[in-house]
């Protein structure tokens, strides 16, 4: 069982690149595709169509990485959703779903959010988006309605905020963002570039079915197949406390645990930076803990 196939990714790929797109001649017929078809995909990677089709159709047992890199080039892939084709194909070797060890946050992690201070709101988010720690601030930022504990126990993930929970199923994060689809798109994109480096995890292929059965917005936007990375963007806030906030967010891998990410936030005008220090000087506390972590 796999989140998504090699096939599945193929034929959303291939439905979307259109015979004028590569310079085929029409010949003015209509087409039942939408896109390319098998044939046409196949003769402009160098395959036989028989050999292409086995493989949408889950029947060829492996693809060599000259032949995924030809499909690639055909269908316009980006370097991440090129990776993300080697990665389903790799997953036939592969077996079935297993339940995945508890995330924690390396120290050297929690060491650099310490660091951060509070004044810099930062998250710390594990393969699967939970959270596995944050400052104050990054915590009054993001997800002030959460208790600021929930990250601490890593023996009970369910309880740990999820950020893709709380994006498609939780009414108060959704009404705070001004730019929620696009950063909803960015969210799914994502997590099915994670799906395919980790076909394995249980959790995860839990979580995308749960989101897919209870939110109609990340069913249709699951289905279109999109798949990205998720390094840098903007986030517009209608936030409760402080109203209107524009920030910028980086992610800072992290190579002793490159499932985690420390996503860190920065004003992206005066009135976003005043708003920021209103959240610290209402969040901070200097008897208490800098970040709550696993």
């Amino acid at each position: 069982m796999c989140v998504e196939s090699l096939g599945t990714f193929l034929k959303s790929r291939r439905d979307r690149v259109t015979p004028a797109e590569i310079g085929l001649p029409a010949y003015g017929t209509s087409r039942r595709v939408p896109g390319l078809r098998r044939e046409e995909l196949a003769q402009l990677a160098g395959v036989s169509a028989g050999y292409y089709t086995r493989l949408e159709q889950g029947q060829a047992e492996t693809a060599s990485d000259q032949v995924l890199d030809a499909l690639a080039r055909v269908l316009r892939l980006d370097p991440v959703e090129t990776a993300h084709l080697h990665n389903l194909a790799r997953q036939s070797a592969k077996p079935g779903l297993g339940e995945p060890p508890p995330e924690e946050p390396h120290p050297r992690v929690l060491t650099l959010l310490k660091s951060l201070g509070e004044a810099m709101p930062a998250v710390v988010l594990g393969r699967r988006g939970d959270v596995l720690a944050w400052n104050r601030t990054g915590h009054a930022l993001v997800a002030e309605h959460v208790p600021f504990e929930a990250p601490q126990n890593p023996q009970d993930p369910q309880g740990r905020p999820s950020v893709p929970r709380m994006f498609f199923l939780d009414p108060h994060t959704r009404a705070m963002y001004r730019n929620w689809p696009d950063l909803a798109k960015v969210h799914v994109a994502y997590l099915r570039l994670t799906a395919g480096r980790y076909p394995t995890d249980a959790r995860l292929a839990g979580l995308i079915g749960e989101l897919t059965m209870n939110s109609v917005d990340f069913a249709a936007m699951w289905a279109t197949g999109d798949v990205s990375d998720c390094t840098t963007g903007t986030m517009h806030l209608q936030h409760p406390a402080v109203g209107a906030v524009s920030v910028d967010y980086q992610v800072w891998l992290q190579p002793d645990s490159p499932d985690h990410r420390v996503e860190i936030y920065t004003p992206n005008d005066a009135t976003s930076a005043d708003a920021l220090r209103v959240l610290h000087q209402q969040s901070g506390r200097d008897d208490e803990p800098e970040s709550a972590a696993a």
